[in-house]
């Protein structure tokens, strides 16, 4: 029979491991209120010992690379709408030259 590996909310990771750092209770205390094995506590709290990097999710970013990203990205749209813009005027200009009577 082949076991199903159960994830968990990174809130209830997080709440659960504040439990055991911050309020002191022990780790069998803070699994048994949080309803999780005792084991996987264990591991949350000693990633969470060895420093912010093991804690967070896989694929996650920080605030600095976020906000690179957005910096980005509103570049991009910058240079985007004013193609755009050109190509709308160009397509107008293009329009009005072709209608009949309308070449000097």
């Amino acid at each position: 029979m082949k076991k199903l590996k159960k994830t968990y909310h990174t809130a209830l990771r997080e709440e659960a491991v504040k439990l055991v750092l911050t309020q002191g209770l022990s780790i069998e205390q803070a699994a048994a209120s949080v309803s999780i094995p005792k084991g996987t506590l264990a591991n949350w709290v000693a990633a969470a010992r060895r420093g912010p990097s093991e804690v967070t999710p896989p694929g996650s970013r920080t605030v600095a690379e976020l906000e690179a990203e957005n910096a980005r990205l509103r570049k991009e749209l910058a240079a985007t709408k004013m193609e755009r813009d050109i190509v709308k005027k160009a397509a107008a200009y293009f329009a009005q030259e072709s209608l009949p009577g309308t070449r000097g």
